[in-house]
């Protein structure tokens, strides 16, 4: 959608959000995120992964609960400022929602066709690296992020 725009001569833009995590920090578009919620312990499932920290119940729902940092190779941090971010499923599986532990509250910010790639080294559940403002946050790849719970039999 933003490439469309540049193309055409016009600088489009939408709103992110910056999703500070304990090691790095994540940029989603603010309508991938359903609702951000305090944290809380999620309820172990037998034989989880070490990414896992359980599920939750949102809404009338349960969800799974997970670290991306851990996901992605990284420490599991519960920080005393943790939340969770409830994110919006794909649709490439059962899942509707994913509630993914953060590292305090997100920060809104904009995004445009002029995003700067950052080269870093990416885990493999990271897309791209960008400069916003004066951090560099990854794309998560959320389809992959919902075939690890898949693999992993959670879903």
């Amino acid at each position: 959608m933003l490439e469309q725009s540049a193309r055409n001569g016009r600088r489009s833009s939408l709103t992110g959000l910056l999703l500070a995590l304990a090691d790095r920090c994540l940029v989603l578009p603010n309508v991938a995120v359903a609702e951000l919620i305090g944290y809380q312990a999620g309820t172990p499932a037998p034989e989880q992964p070490d990414w896992m920290l359980g599920w939750i119940d949102w809404r009338n729902q349960r969800l799974p609960l997970l670290s991306f940092e851990a996901a992605c190779g990284g420490q599991l941090r519960v920080g005393e400022r943790a939340r969770i971010v409830v994110l919006n499923a794909l649709g490439g599986s059962r899942l509707r929602f994913i509630a993914v532990l953060v590292q305090g509250i997100p920060r809104s910010c904009k995004l445009d066709s002029q995003l700067n790639y950052v080269d870093v080294p990416l885990a493999a559940l990271e897309l791209a690296a960008v400069q916003v403002g004066d951090q560099v946050a990854r794309v998560p790849d959320l389809p992959a992020l919902e075939q690890l719970l898949e693999d992993a039999g959670l879903v």
